[in-house]
């Protein structure tokens, strides 16, 4: 019975490990997505900044 004992203890290890791989890819894609966000925000800031002085330079240029 000793090599059924080490199957299973192998498997019961390679389990934990594929929990692990999951839990850091679910991690690293969370945080990538948190800084997507952050960036896009930015960029809808800096946008909206754009809009607003030609906006402002179109009031008073403008007819």
């Amino acid at each position: 019975m000793e090599p059924m004992t080490e199957l299973v203890r192998l498997v019961a290890e390679l389990g934990d490990l594929a929990h692990l791989m999951l839990f850091l890819w679910a991690s690293a894609a969370s945080a990538l997505s948190l800084i997507l966000l952050r960036e896009l925000s930015a960029a809808n800031r800096r946008f909206d900044d754009f809009v607003r002085e030609l906006a402002q330079f179109n009031r008073r240029f403008g007819e």
